[in-house]
């Protein structure tokens, strides 16, 4: 604790021993048919007289169901068997008793080419020919043609013809599926011609960025460009944005300027540590030509663009500073609400609130004390100790004599501040008034967030410039920051007052 008026004054006067802030703010930030024939009953051209008394168990190896000779595209019921519907009532007279060869337990009748001669399972319907089966009786009915179904030429003919159509609308109808699904490898030829306009979104995969493509008109179908794709390490680094390509190019020269960084359509915006809200706002219009108009509409109303509860309200210190690509399509509030969140992001991954809580200070004091340090030096490794000085000072109760705080709360440069200026009462003047300015002075950077949780540890309360490269004397004692900011002002290095 200074107890010496006079010092204690001298102190309080300027902090660092310049008339005004180092105004350097340092480098950028950059920021996975078929089965045998069924057992059935037997078939009509069978003679009756000369059969063998079946032995026990021939059920058994009599063809089964499951066969290797199965046709999938004809193993159905016929219709006319016995107990159908036009067929003979099962049991209908004693060609049921003495059946040798009974029909099949499942109630279907046997395939019409179970006999090379016999076509009673294709018939055609409406036919009317009465033939006699080989047991001399008359058909029972047009639906027992399939037991005693005579050759019909016509019919097979129909019949195969109706299969072929059947096979060809399959075939037809495949094809056509298998396009939607997997397109046709259509594919234009060339570099195409004028100019379309393709956005990529974040998490698009190769196919979607294809059918975007299609769509647009730039080429022709997917699988070419998906090919092309595949073929190409580089592929997968293909970044979500607008890109300006041509119409009808071929897949080849689409991934070819969607991998060329000139086809990418955006604004690249480099925000240097240490901007205001107003420089940049300053720097947005600019870098996208709009309106800054537009840009300060979006910054009236800072929690629609997500800064933190506990920023009472206000923007500043909150538009983390780094290089930023916005496409042609973001709107104002878009890029405003992309630098908080780059803010917020680097928050919560450096742990700020809970550092700042268990150092006793609020976030908020935290990140006003981090725009001051961003202010003072352009040196990250001289940034903890500044960090140290100001908290020395706030807890002697020292003025800060910070005169960049002063600048900004009159709107000005630091090199601008006039006598009269550092007479004003302002609670953004710190050579007047003890304690933290109301507000963030400047959007601080990573490194002096990192600061202002983690200063050094000493009893320093000075520090003066003392060279063109930045470099600061820091010191405990009044004395030799006497004589620095002599050696300064010599050095017309912008000591004094």
């Amino acid at each position: 604790m200074v107890t010496d008026p006079a010092p204690r004054g001298a102190r309080g006067r300027h902090a660092s021993g310049t008339a005004g802030p180092d105004d350097g703010t340092g480098p950028l930030v950059p920021p996975g048919d078929g089965a045998g024939r069924r057992a059935g009953a037997a078939h009509p051209s069978a003679p009756l007289p000369d059969l063998p008394p079946r032995p026990a168990g021939a059920w058994s190896r009599l063809p089964r169901r499951d066969g290797a000779d199965e046709d999938a595209t004809v193993a159905v019921p016929l219709p006319g068997g016995p107990g159908a519907p036009g067929g003979p009532p099962a049991g209908d007279d004693e060609t049921a008793a003495i059946d040798p060869y009974p029909a099949d337990p499942h109630g279907h009748e046997p395939h019409w080419d179970d006999d090379p001669e016999a076509t009673g399972g294709l018939e055609v319907l409406g036919a009317d020919a009465q033939d006699t089966d080989h047991r001399g009786r008359p058909p029972r009915g047009r639906g027992g043609a399939g037991r005693g179904g005579a050759r019909r030429p016509l019919a097979i003919v129909l019949s195969l013809a109706v299969l072929v159509a059947l096979v060809g609308g399959i075939v037809v109808g495949g094809r056509a599926l298998i396009g939607l699904v997997n397109p046709a490898a259509e594919d234009y030829t060339g570099q195409g011609t004028g100019e379309v306009q393709v956005r990529v979104a974040v998490g698009d995969t190769l196919s979607d960025i294809g059918r975007s493509l299609v769509d647009a008109g730039v080429i022709a179908s997917v699988s070419p460009f998906v090919a092309a794709a595949e073929a190409n390490p580089a592929a997968t680094g293909i970044q979500p944005g607008v890109y300006a390509l041509r119409e009808e190019m071929s897949g080849q020269a689409a991934l070819d300027l969607l991998l060329d960084p000139s086809s990418r359509l955006f604004a690249r915006v480099t925000v240097p540590e240490g901007f205001t809200v107003e420089q940049t706002l300053q720097r947005l219009a600019e870098a996208t030509e709009r309106p800054v108009e537009e840009f300060r509409a979006a910054a009236a109303d800072p929690a629609a663009l997500g800064v933190p509860e506990w920023a009472g309200g206000q923007l500043e210190g909150f538009l983390f500073p780094a290089t930023y690509d916005f496409t042609p399509d973001d709107t104002p509030a878009d890029m405003l609400r992309a630098m908080v969140s780059a803010f917020t992001d680097t928050a919560a991954r450096i742990q700020l609130e809970e550092r700042a809580a268990a150092a006793g200070r609020s976030p908020l004091e935290v990140v006003i004390v981090a725009s001051m340090v961003q202010s003072e030096t352009r040196l990250d490794e001289e940034r903890p100790d500044v960090a140290q000085v100001i908290y020395n000072r706030l807890e002697q109760g020292i003025p800060l004599g910070i005169d960049a705080a002063l600048a900004y709360g009159l709107g000005k440069n630091g090199n601008e501040l006039t006598v009269t200026d550092l007479e004003t009462d302002s609670p953004y003047n710190t050579r007047t008034r003890a304690g933290l300015p109301p507000t963030p002075i400047s959007s601080p950077g990573e490194a002096s967030l990192e600061a202002a949780l983690a200063p050094s540890t000493g009893d320093l309360l000075y520090y003066v410039l003392e060279s063109q490269d930045g470099n600061h004397f820091f010191t405990s004692s009044y004395e030799e920051f006497l004589a620095a900011r002599q050696r300064c002002a010599e050095a017309g290095l912008g000591c004094g007052g």
